[in-house]
């Protein structure tokens, strides 16, 4: 395989903490290959995760409901073909980009007719993986519940907002991104490892409390006389949302 060409990385623009952080899943098992990626898309603004074989990757991205993936069709164990279909099967919607080192056509054709919706040859040069992954992005998603609605709240996945009783509530870039995981996750208890590096894109270090300060200010924000609270803390645990209007 040729070596894949990849531009100087910059820092991060400003301004670009004022958007909520697209989250990518990387599923490829060449260190080299998915170090570059990484480190490209992160520089490009987006939040990454790596998988490095296809059982991880499938387990990470029904987990998670990611904005893309971007998946390697030769792993070790189960391959990208395997892990496309699973997801599919259970009505994963987000953007799937196949990269594949093979010319044949039937290999790209065998993974569009499984689900994915691009596909990049190996080698391949950046600037073409970014463009791809924007236009994917930039395309309107299947969603089975583009709203959820919990004690008397509305979160519009779509169009990114947040009501009660109609009303729109002014939440922040990270609040709106905390609380969407939570509703996305209803009825599961995320430890706050899981949010910080969901949102933020980095380890929890011992002590921190920054995702409970963030709790805080959204339950000041959503929280109303005659509004069940929905966010349940989990003590020691974490923090879950739940339709049942015994918040604590």
């Amino acid at each position: 395989m040729g070596s894949l060409a990849f531009p100087p990385l910059r820092p991060p623009s400003s301004g670009r903490d004022n958007r909520v952080t697209m989250r990518i899943l990387l599923v490829e098992d060449e260190r080299g290959i998915a170090d570059f990626i990484s480190r490209g898309l992160g520089e490009a603004g987006y939040a990454m995760d790596v998988a490095e074989d296809g059982a991880s990757g499938l387990d990470a991205a029904l987990d998670v409901d990611f904005d893309l993936v971007v998946l390697d069709l030769m792993l070790p164990g189960m391959d990208g073909i395997a892990v496309l279909r699973k997801l599919r099967e259970r009505r994963r919607r987000f953007p799937i980009l196949l990269l594949t080192a093979r010319d044949a056509i039937e290999d790209r054709v065998r993974g569009l007719d499984s689900g994915a919706d691009d596909y990049l040859v190996k080698p391949f040069a950046f600037p073409e993986l970014l463009a791809r992954v924007r236009a994917l992005l930039r395309r309107p998603t299947e969603r089975v519940e583009p709203v959820y609605a919990f004690g008397g709240l509305e979160l519009d996945t779509a169009r990114r907002e947040v009501r009660r009783g109609g009303a729109p509530l002014d939440l922040t870039a990270r609040e709106y991104a905390i609380l969407e995981y939570l509703f996305r996750n209803e009825g599961r208890t995320l430890t706050r490892e899981q949010i910080e590096e969901h949102v933020w894109n980095f380890a929890s270090s011992p002590g921190s409390n920054v995702v409970d300060v963030y709790i805080g200010y959204i339950r000041r924000k959503i929280d109303a006389p005659g509004f069940p609270s929905v966010i349940r803390t989990m003590r020691g645990i974490g923090y879950r949302v739940e339709d049942s209007g015994a918040g604590l």
